[in-house]
């Protein structure tokens, strides 16, 4: 059974987070199974808009530098970072803001910008798709997506992260075809050997960011249709609710079944999370006004933000009580409802450590039935 693979910590700890994940992992030995000398590396950013890490939108450029240390350390030093910014936005602009052209000198490798290649045209369950031809050359694909919610498909993540690997043209052709099925087919066509997913900060409701809210987590699986499948509770929605991985399952491209036994992680966050940063933004703010937080970790509080979001979309926000969270609620006489397995002193609490957004959602809403 396919694994994901799960670390807690800051950007500041971003490259040894991803290393650590890709030597438990064995990612050399996936490498040497291709038997091939010096296979063609390709890592796949989310590289959206013009944006800092820190907006919610972006890779992490310290991820991407662990990924390539972690290959050159095995011998592999045959890499290419490939991206296309959306629609109206400049890839090379991206690259220079995000941090990319640094990483590009101190590695000496180079930036491949998808929206100056030629395409072909792939067809998968009857759907023809125009593909950047430069990713049919490559022998093994990295893909970095960000955990972020999304205004159309709810959740974007490691199966949406490959929709930069079309033409513009094509991306807006996507648009028209209601999304679902052209990411689920785009899968199938070019479906990623590695997945490592940015969760340090990601985007409360919006794929362009604005609304970051910091995780400080890092995935990684072999399965994209699993990530996402996990990736979906992580933000407060069960898997079924994302059409595109129920239709990539269908497809082959992987399997959704992404339960406790399924997660190896490598540690477990006891860190209480600083101060919210500058960015923070006013719906982040909006929706803490219902948290109780003593010394909570970012995770967990992630997660509930996440949910708490969930249930504004729904209109069941407001007659929601204060929700304790945090290890300072240990040995303090508990309120109404907690989160988190620190909170066990309050009446009722939604366990884990954390506990995923999707299983706060169901709690807190049983909670508010009648």
């Amino acid at each position: 059974m396919e694994k994901l693979y799960v670390i807690y910590g800051s950007e500041a700890e971003a490259g040894e987070m991803v290393r650590a994940v890709m030597e438990r992992m064995d990612i050399a030995r996936d490498l040497a199974a291709l038997k091939k000398e010096n296979p063609f590396i390709c890592i796949k950013p989310n590289l959206v808009v013009a944006q800092p890490a820190q907006w919610g939108a972006t890779t992490d450029p310290g991820l991407v530098r662990g990924v390539i240390g972690y290959l050159r350390e095995k011998g592999y030093d045959n890499i290419a970072i490939m991206e296309s910014a959306w629609v109206g936005d400049s890839t090379e602009k991206a690259f220079k803001a995000c941090g990319y052209r640094e990483i590009a000198a101190e590695f000496s490798v180079p930036l491949v910008d998808l929206k100056k290649d030629r395409s072909v045209v792939r067809a998968v369950d009857g759907l023809e798709i125009e593909i950047c031809a430069r990713l049919l050359e490559v022998d093994y694909l990295i893909n970095m997506p960000v955990l972020k919610a999304h205004c159309q498909t709810r959740l974007t993540c490691a199966l949406k992260n490959l929709k930069g690997c079309v033409p513009d043209r094509e991306k807006r052709r996507f648009h028209r075809l209601g999304l679902h099925k052209p990411i689920a087919c785009l899968g199938k066509l070019l479906r990623p050997h590695l997945t490592v997913v940015d969760g340090i900060i990601g985007d409360l409701t919006y794929e362009g960011g604005g609304t970051p809210v910091r995780m400080d987590m890092v995935i990684a699986g072999r399965d994209p249709v699993m990530v996402d499948a996990y990736a979906a509770e992580l933000i407060g929605y069960r898997a079924a609710e994302v059409e595109y991985i129920g239709l990539a399952e269908r497809l082959g491209v992987g399997r959704a079944a992404a339960g406790e036994g399924s997660i190896v992680y490598l540690n477990r966050r006891q860190v209480a999370r600083e101060e919210e940063p500058a960015l923070a933004s006013r719906e982040v703010a909006y929706l803490c006004r219902w948290i109780l937080e003593k010394e909570a970790c970012s995770p967990c509080y992630a997660a509930l933000v996440f949910a708490l979001r969930r249930l504004k979309e729904s209109g069941k926000l407001e007659n929601l009580p204060p929700v304790a969270i945090g290890q300072g609620w240990k040995e303090r006489p508990g309120v109404e409802l907690g989160v988190g397995s620190c909170t066990r002193n309050c009446r009722r609490y939604v366990r884990g450590c954390p506990p995923r957004a999707g299983d706060i959602v169901t709690a807190l809403q049983d909670w508010l039935q009648p």
